[in-house]
C-alpha cells in the first residue's frame, strides 16, 4: 500500500475518504469545544497526514491551548504534516511506528485521542487489544475517535462493545450506510499508567 497516494482521495469531493474526514473533523472540533479550561493534549495514532486535526486547529479557539503528538510511520506523511502544522508550535510530528506505546510517554493521558485509519488494517484481536489499552491514553472525560470500513464482517457493533466494556460511552457512532465507518467514545472509567515498551498492533491489509 502506497500511503501517500491512499490519501489522494481525500481531494476527490464526494468520496468515501472526503465524508469520513469530514465527520472526523467534525467530531475533532467537538471534542476541543468539550475539553476543561487550560492545556489540552491530543495523541493520534498512525496519524497520516494528520489532515483530521491540523485543518480544524488553526481556525479553533483552543488552538493555543493544544499540545499534540502525531505518530506516523510514512515519512512522506509526517512531511506533509509537518507543513500542516507550521504555525502550530505545539504540535508535534513524530515519524515512528504508531503501535508501540513509547511513543505516548509523557503526552498521556490526552484529552482527544485519534485512532483513525488504523482497525481497518489489523486484525480483531489487535483491535480488542488496543482498545484494551486506550484507558492509558485516556483522562477521564476524553473524546477517541475512531475509524473502520463498514464492509463485512462489519466489526463496528463489535467494537462499540469493546469500549463500552473498557469504561467508555458511546457519543456517535456513523450510520452502517454512510459508505464509511466513524465512531466517538468519552472515557468515564479511571486512567491507567501507561505501560512502556508494548507493541499493540501489526498491520495486515490497506484499508479504512
Amino acid at each position: 500500500m502506497d500511503w501517500q497516494r491512499w490519501h489522494d482521495k481525500y481531494d476527490e469531493p464526494g468520496s468515501e475518504l472526503a465524508r469520513r474526514l469530514a465527520a472526523v473533523q467534525e467530531h475533532v472540533r467537538a471534542g476541543l469545544d468539550r475539553c476543561p479550561p487550560g492545556e489540552l493534549k491530543v495523541i493520534s495514532l498512525c496519524a497520516g497526514q494528520g489532515r483530521d486535526l491540523l485543518e480544524v486547529l488553526p481556525d479553533h479557539p483552543r488552538r493555543d491551548d493544544v499540545r499534540a503528538r502525531l505518530v506516523e510511520l510514512d515519512p512522506r506523511n509526517t512531511a506533509y504534516a509537518e507543513k500542516l502544522a507550521d504555525g502550530l508550535p505545539q504540535v508535534e510530528v513524530v515519524t515512528g511506528d504508531a503501535s508501540l506505546t513509547d511513543q505516548y510517554d509523557g503526552m498521556v493521558p490526552a484529552d482527544l485521542v485519534l485512532v483513525c485509519g488504523v482497525f481497518g488494517n489489523i486484525s480483531a484481536a489487535d483491535i480488542e487489544q488496543t482498545i484494551a489499552a486506550c484507558p492509558q491514553f485516556c483522562r477521564p472525560g476524553a473524546t477517541l475517535i475512531w475509524t473502520r470500513h463498514r464492509e463485512e464482517p462489519d466489526l463496528a457493533p463489535q467494537i462499540c462493545e469493546w469500549f463500552e466494556t473498557r469504561g467508555f460511552e458511546r457519543v456517535w457512532l456513523s450510520d452502517p450506510n454512510a459508505g464509511f465507518g466513524v465512531g466517538v467514545h468519552r472515557f468515564t472509567g479511571e486512567t491507567r499508567p501507561l505501560e512502556l515498551g508494548r507493541r499493540l498492533f501489526s498491520f495486515e491489509r490497506g484499508g479504512v
